[in-house]
């Protein structure tokens, strides 16, 4: 716990909720609100989930959507863990070679001519989300989808105030937006960005939602949604009607790590925070970092080091499982971490990364219920209004995954179809003595599980709170430059000294949420100053059994 000598140099900005009947932690008002509603209605944590992912597709469409991608991590009763991978894939009919690169080095290499992997019908894979969202509601909900699905249908019917948050990313990516009839005839009226408390409302995806109110993911997967997309696609894009059909949502085994005596959950390849969270975690096992003090250029040195390591790993073996081999019991392995102690540098300094990318632009929630499940999702469409078009008459926006392989044959992100790439989302949950803790993730691309790692060692070694967890600065590193939040910006001249090249920046990754769990039932709900985070936690109840008002 830190200390009246040592305070912290943050102040939070937000305040958390609690409650034991559950709680509900979303990037924005209308997605929070969606997921309690179901909590409401007497569903269960994967209700309020789905609920909560589909009305952020409104809310959030710049962030998330049903032709999207992401992880879901579920945590049942009995303790039992599925990760529930819905992400994007290459088509059938992908190919290395599809696109032309115009570059062999950074900051160009994974460009291509007309942007053809970036925005249009060339950028898109074939989506997971809705597939997942529903399979994952078949199995664990309580309530009928079509009660699910309504909070979303109602938003996009009746529309919504748009944010200072959603307004600034339609002015970020207006002249793409421009370029396409159907994207513009909803978030540019008049021709100029809606602006804030602009009520935006989404007639054609209202009806979209009400169709998979009936049909569930077939939809998309095979019904008339499905057919839309493909025809929008057409000859350019490398989506057909049989890899919808085809798609399947897998259902795969959590890793499970210990750090200080809790089990530390998460996601397996495709995705890298299962693995590496806990690698760097065992790294830091061994070092005193209460000791260090959480306000400390020692502690922050130690974790640039040991993020820089985890970083060289997964760049040497990670990606989809059925494609390449990674060494997950090795990299898990106490042992690996104590060979890697090894690899730590007295001074730090700039070395050469790779390229590559993984879309900043992303949402996750995180959600809890009095019985135990509990739920914690990261999904994306990829890039800020993924490839920047609306299928006709559906008001659905389609990925842009294509541009998160490597566009050159021959490497080992080269396009293949059915391919998955790996994500740095770090849907984690952390038990204690076999209990829930805590559960937690955010956005932010390869920021995400380093970021996830930290927040994580805050509430172990540091004894912070659930917002001052979510709220506190970060620090990042690829191997090249080191990067601060402002609120460890007093740290750039001791870190420089210590070898480093040092940017600031305004901030690392998105907007975390978590859960944290009490031992007499009480949940606490926590979300940050990076977007607009908001809980909804419940309390009270039904009335005791026998009563009833009468006089």
């Amino acid at each position: 716990m830190p200390s009246a000598a040592q305070p912290l140099p943050f102040t939070c900005r937000k305040s958390p909720a609690r409650g034991s009947q559950g709680v509900v932690v979303t990037n924005h008002p209308l997605g929070t609100a969606a997921g309690q509603e179901m909590l409401a209605y007497g569903g269960n944590a994967v209700d309020a989930a789905v609920a909560a992912l589909l009305a952020l597709t409104v809310v959030e469409p710049m962030m998330v959507g049903i032709a999207g991608g992401g992880v879901s991590h579920l945590r049942l009763p009995d303790g039992s863990h599925t990760v529930y991978d819905c992400l994007s894939q290459a088509g059938a009919s992908a190919r290395p070679d599809m696109y032309t690169p115009v570059s062999d080095a950074l900051p160009g290499y994974m460009e291509t001519a007309g942007r053809a992997n970036l925005v249009g019908a060339g950028a898109v894979a074939v989506p997971g989300n809705l597939r997942g969202w529903c399979a994952m509601h078949a199995a664990h909900g309580a309530l009928p989808f079509a009660d699910v699905i309504a909070p979303a249908i109602r938003l996009a019917e009746r529309g919504f105030a748009v944010t200072p948050y959603l307004s600034s990313n339609i002015t970020r990516h207006a002249e793409d937006l421009s370029q396409d009839a159907e994207i513009a005839g909803i978030f540019l009226p008049g021709g100029t960005p809606a602006p804030v408390g602009h009520r935006l409302v989404q007639g054609d995806y209202a009806t979209s939602l009400r169709l998979i109110a009936t049909e569930g993911a077939e939809a998309l997967h095979g019904g008339a949604l499905g057919r839309a997309l493909v025809d929008r696609l057409g000859e350019t894009g490398s989506v057909s009607m049989e890899d919808l059909i085809n798609y399947v949502a897998r259902e795969r085994e959590a890793i499970f790590a210990s750090y200080r005596g809790h089990q530390i959950v998460g996601p397996p390849p495709p995705a890298s925070s299962g693995v590496h969270v806990a690698q760097m975690l065992n790294m830091l096992e061994s070092h005193d970092m209460a000791g260090m003090g959480f306000d400390s250029a020692e502690r922050l040195h130690l974790l640039a080091e040991v993020i820089r390591i985890a970083f060289e790993d997964r760049r040497a073996a990670s990606g989809d499982p059925d494609f390449v081999d990674i060494p997950v019991e090795k990299l898990i392995s106490k042992e690996y971490a104590a060979a890697s102690q090894s690899r730590m540098r007295a001074l730090g300094g700039e070395g050469a990364v790779p390229p590559g990318y993984e879309s900043q632009n992303t949402t996750h929630i995180t959600v809890a219920d009095r019985d135990g499940r509990i739920v914690s999702a990261t999904h994306t469409i990829n890039g800020l209004f993924g490839a920047r078009f609306v299928v006709p008459g559906t008001g659905i926006i389609p990925n842009n995954y294509m541009y998160n392989f490597d566009p050159h044959p021959g490497k080992a992100l080269s396009i293949a179809p059915g391919k998955r790439v790996p994500t740095s989302m770090a849907p984690m949950i952390v038990l204690k003595d076999g209990a829930p803790s805590f559960a937690l993730g955010l956005p932010g691309a390869v920021r995400i599980f380093p970021s996830a790692m930290q927040a994580i060692v805050n509430m172990i070694d540091f004894g912070m709170t659930p917002q001052q967890v979510v709220e506190a600065p970060r620090i990042w590193t690829e191997g090249a430059h080191v990067e601060l939040e402002p609120d460890y910006a007093h740290h750039k001249p001791a870190l420089e000294a210590a070898g480093h090249t040092v940017t600031l920046v305004p901030h690392i990754g998105g907007g975390m949420n978590m859960i944290a769990f009490a031992p007499e039932g009480e949940m606490i709900g926590a979300a940050c100053w990076r977007a607009d985070g908001t809980v909804a936690a419940m309390g009270g109840g039904l009335a005791a059994a026998g009563i009833s008002f009468h006089i």
